[in-house]
């Protein structure tokens, strides 16, 4: 699970891993690859490990979904 010991701010780097995110830099957020919007780091849900993307919501995951298969 992701934990941190000190609150570093702007944007975070990570690995998107299977049931779990690597740190590689860290921040306050990540941006949703859909919508543009910073997802705080404590309510990241959503995000594929293959396309290596963050989503705002399950709405957005869905969308992106979609596109990739096209």
């Amino acid at each position: 699970m992701l934990t941190r010991s000190s609150s570093p701010s702007g944007e975070a780097r990570l690995r998107y891993l299977d049931a779990d995110v690597e740190v590689i830099t860290p921040g306050d957020y990540v941006v949703c690859a859909v919508t543009g919007r910073k997802i705080p780091i404590r309510a990241l849900r959503y995000w594929s490990v293959d396309l290596q993307e963050a989503y705002w919501d399950a709405e957005a995951a869905n969308s992106r979904m979609v596109k990739a298969k096209d």
